[in-house]
């Protein structure tokens, strides 16, 4: 069995991964990256928010991304029946990217993974990570590559960017339950023959079927739009008798006032793919030579598209601490890393379950708007979920719900 040597070995080439491995190799540190998969390959998570902007610019990766004129994406429009909310995110609340993408994952991942090849770092694809065992904070990890061989990689430190694989959550035992109720999604492309011309062709959008069930509608400069349904998976089992992916999305098209007529008959590019209990978690996202991010640690929910913005704040965090750490100052993971993270990830939850409460709902709809409300909501719908000066980000874990209330109140009490 062949032997590798490494600094750190990264297991994964999506965003987190890519944010990592281009870092490290940038700042001198020998890296490793093997991925499962072939790429290019089909993924969820195709609408961005401005804060992975920041880490694609630091990790000198935001060129080869823009070259491929992605669909801008500048804000994100929330439809309820003949009610219509649009946050453009350069009216937020403090500073930070006013736009971001909206892109077909293989294409966008594809293009990172390609971009960290050239920049000289050895990624390896279909490359399955089988076992790992710690010897204090060294590793030794099996892989096993497209052709069976098998060979041992070697690391002072593993950053664990495997996504919905969740490699060493699997290996080591470190798979919780989620917060979060049990949804489920399906999803495909469709060719957008329909596309209205201008913003409203373009604008990724948000249709809110029932309290708790949406469907999402993302279009990409292709002229290729991906199409799908989210709720209860109760509800989402319910679509379709036979269980089957397409009609199911067919159904969920059907209750869209808005969107039937624009995806009424479109053919699917692909057979809709189910994700089912999509929410994950995880007993702790670091040990003694090793560090998790993106999906591998905590997975929400989509509504907000959080996914790739906390894979590429976890994987630049675990990339920065262990560059800190290997040159001898003290790092304390707890703190500067789960702590850190979980600050952030608190606040997205609480969003996420307010917005299933129909808590958010409501002021998202509220008329007249309250421009100072929207702000700083913005703020946070943009990712910048750790700027404490936001009062909806420092107390998010009641403002939501009593404003909601109040307006409510305000609701009952006004004369007909």
């Amino acid at each position: 069995m062949t032997k590798e040597f490494v600094d750190v070995l990264i297991i994964g080439a999506g965003p987190s991964g890519c944010v990592s491995a281009s870092y490290l190799h940038r700042n001198g540190v020998k890296i490793k990256v093997v991925e499962k998969t072939k790429f290019p390959r089909l993924v969820v998570g195709e609408s961005l928010i401005p804060r992975v902007m920041d880490h694609f610019a630091e990790a000198e990766l935001f060129e080869s991304l823009d070259a491929m004129n992605f669909e801008k994406k500048l804000g994100a429009r929330f439809i309820r029946g003949e009610e219509i909310c649009v946050f453009d995110f350069s009216q937020k609340f403090g500073e930070g990217w006013d736009w971001t993408w909206q892109v077909p994952r293989a294409d966008f991942d594809n293009t990172m993974a390609q971009e960290v090849i050239r920049k000289g770092i050895d990624l390896e694809f279909e490359s399955e990570v089988l076992e790992v065992s710690f010897e204090g904070k060294n590793s030794k990890t099996i892989v096993k590559d497209k052709d069976g061989n098998l060979k041992e990689i070697h690391a002072k430190f593993i950053i664990d960017s495997s996504g919905y694989g969740r490699v060493l959550p699997r290996l080591l035992d470190l798979d919780t339950p989620s917060k979060l109720d049990p949804h489920s999604s399906i999803f495909t492309h469709v060719k957008d023959i329909n596309r209205e011309e201008g913003e409203e062709g373009t604008q990724i959008s948000f249709d809110i079927l029932e309290t708790e069930v949406w469907l999402w509608v993302i279009p990409f400069s292709n002229g290729n739009t991906s199409l799908g349904v989210v709720g209860p998976t109760d509800f989402i089992n319910s679509l379709s008798e036979n269980k089957d992916n397409a009609e199911a999305l067919r159904n969920a098209i059907q209750k869209s006032d808005y969107y039937i007529k624009r995806f009424k008959g479109t053919e699917f590019l692909f057979e809709p793919v189910k994700l089912e209990n999509y929410s994950r978690a995880v007993k702790k996202m670091y040990g003694d030579g090793f560090a998790l991010t993106g999906n591998s640690s905590e997975f929400l929910d989509p509504v907000f598209s959080s996914g790739v913005a906390f894979a590429t704040e976890s994987g630049m965090l675990a990339a920065k601490l262990y560059l800190k750490e290997s040159q001898g100052i003290p790092v304390d993971w707890e703190v500067e890393f789960t702590q850190y993270m979980k600050r952030g990830i608190a606040v997205f939850t609480t969003y996420v379950k307010e917005w299933y409460t129909g808590n958010l709902q409501t002021l998202f709809f509220h008329q007249p708007e309250n421009p100072d409300v929207k702000e700083k909501i913005c703020s946070v719908l943009a990712g910048y979920v750790w700027n404490e000066e936001n009062p909806f980000v420092k107390k998010h874990d009641h403002v939501i719900q009593n404003m909601a209330y109040l307006l409510n109140m305000q609701k009952e009490q006004s004369p007909e």
